[in-house]
């Protein structure tokens, strides 16, 4: 399959990412070879010419399964590939059902409670399937969950909203360290939230792109760092007895919980022993002739002890994948060039995954984000990078076009619906949940003073920041699957 990028944008053979209204497809190589008679024979897509016979012979295209996405190396190592498989929705069941599994050691670990936390995105993929409103296909999902025997279902506020004031708090320092040491690779801050991105920038682009990445951890993972290392002693037990699963959009995700920069030798446990995405709690229902329609409806849990809230799931403003460029840029105008009621009004360069936001100071530009949504424009921005030529301060970058409510393991389309339009009908759900503002969240503040020692202290880092890793590329095929 010929790419669609042009010979100066090609930085390597990684095509687009699939959206939930492709089918993956494993396309066959175009070539020329000669047989022993010496007759030429030219294999396309479709299947192979005999020059000298004159017939044409049609291959059949082979679908490639999750399984063998995964087992990949051109995406993931060997490592990751075995991590990955202890995260299926058979895992899953069987955890539930027997209230053990095993760790990393191969040691057998019983479990004590076991957490599921939603993120927004793929249940309102669920709420669009189902024709639920967002309230209520949250409310179906605890309650299907609780049936199957989870203790705790909540939602994910208060790890996204740790995650956007970090991200502004780190925005900042990176501004003003780039003011004293220009040559530093400060500036553009690129978001660090989608896995996908994070892992195509480690063994493609290694150690020239990753300074460049906000070391912000994503909502999964502080969630994760909340549930074993603050919900734990609430709920006194141990780290390891609780079995933390989180419900997202994309299959990378599974990726992220199980790299070792999120596994504690201490507590011998992942901060996310399992991920489950939109696609699979759709084939779980089907598997049991269930409908989430159906269901049993159950409230969300608060477990955070003396600290007001409801739970709810929750958008913020800008973006469906978390608004990190709108948070940032508002904080970030407010705080360096005291603008309190700057306008966010983007515009769309080559199409509308790649949009541009300018702030301007007494008629300079002072500030420049950009959202760029999926490899295409990926690959520009790191071209422009790779050539002096990036004008950003900041970029929210997502590896799925549309972003995370367009994630790889969201519900695909019905028969008759385009991609597109599912999009567009996620949005508009996402539009309906409850708005949250991080600066006036009760409990982020609690979290600081009595959880993290602090905004800016070591145990903070420790628990909201982490660190990348670029791959050698002895340790993995290139990334050269066309999509």
């Amino acid at each position: 399959m010929a790419s669609r990028f042009s010979g100066a944008l090609q930085l390597t053979d990684l095509d687009d990412f699939i959206t939930p209204s492709q089918e993956c497809i494993k396309p066959v190589t175009i070539e020329k070879k000669k047989t022993k008679t010496g007759a030429k024979i030219k294999i396309g897509e479709d299947g192979y010419f005999d020059v000298s016979s004159g017939q044409e012979q049609k291959l059949q295209k082979v679908e490639i399964t999750l399984a063998d996405c995964l087992a990949c190396s051109g995406c993931i190592t060997s490592a990751e590939s075995v991590l990955v498989t202890r995260q299926s929705q058979e895992q899953l069941l069987k955890v539930l059902s027997e209230r053990q599994y095993t760790d990393n050691k191969g040691l057998i670990r019983s479990v004590s409670l076991v957490v599921i936390s939603l993120s927004p995105q793929p249940t309102l993929s669920l709420a669009a399937r189902y024709k639920l409103t967002p309230e209520d296909a949250t409310k179906k999902l605890a309650g299907y969950f609780k049936s199957l025997g989870a203790d705790l279902v909540l939602d994910m506020t208060v790890a996204e909203d740790l995650s956007l004031l970090e991200a502004q708090q780190e925005f900042l320092q990176r501004y003003q360290n780039q003011q004293n040491e220009p040559t530093a690779k400060n500036l553009p801050m690129l978001a660090s939230s989608c896995p996908g991105w994070v892992c195509y920038a480690e063994k493609t682009h290694g150690n020239f792109i990753l300074p460049y990445i906000s070391s912000t951890k994503s909502p999964q993972q502080i969630m994760g760092s909340l549930v074993k290392q603050y919900l734990s002693k609430l709920k006194e037990v141990g780290p390891g007895e609780i079995y933390h699963v989180t419900f997202m959009p994309c299959y990378d995700k599974k990726l992220e919980a199980s790299r070792e920069d999120f596994y504690s030798d201490m507590l011998s446990c992942h901060d996310v022993d399992c991920v489950i995405t939109a696609i699979e709690l759709e084939q779980m229902l089907d598997n049991t002739g269930k409908s989430l329609n159906a269901l049993e409806s159950s409230e969300l849990d608060w477990p955070w002890s003396e600290c007001d809230g409801k739970p709810a799931l929750n958008k913020h403003i800008g973006s469906g994948s978390g608004g990190y460029a709108d948070h940032v840029f508002l904080h970030a105008a407010e705080q360096l060039f005291g603008e309190n009621n700057a306008t966010l009004v983007y515009k769309n360069l080559r199409n509308p995954d790649f949009r541009e936001v300018t702030l301007e100071k007494d008629g300079k530009e002072v500030l420049k984000f950009a959202i760029a949504n999926g490899f295409r424009n990926i690959q520009n921005l790191v071209q422009k990078l790779k050539r002096g030529k990036s004008p950003y301060h900041y970029v929210e970058v997502m590896a799925c076009p549309s972003g995370c409510l367009n994630g790889g393991a969201q519900v695909r389309p019905m028969v008759g619906e385009s991609g597109r339009d599912l999009v567009l009908q996620l949005e508009g759900l996402y539009s309906q949940l409850p708005l949250a503002v991080p600066s006036t969240n009760k409990l982020i503040r609690k979290l600081y003073t009595e959880w993290l020692d602090g905004r800016d202290s070591d145990k903070g880092r420790a628990m909201l920041h982490t660190e990348y890793h670029a791959l050698e590329k002895s340790d993995l095929i290139a990334l050269n699957i066309k999509w």
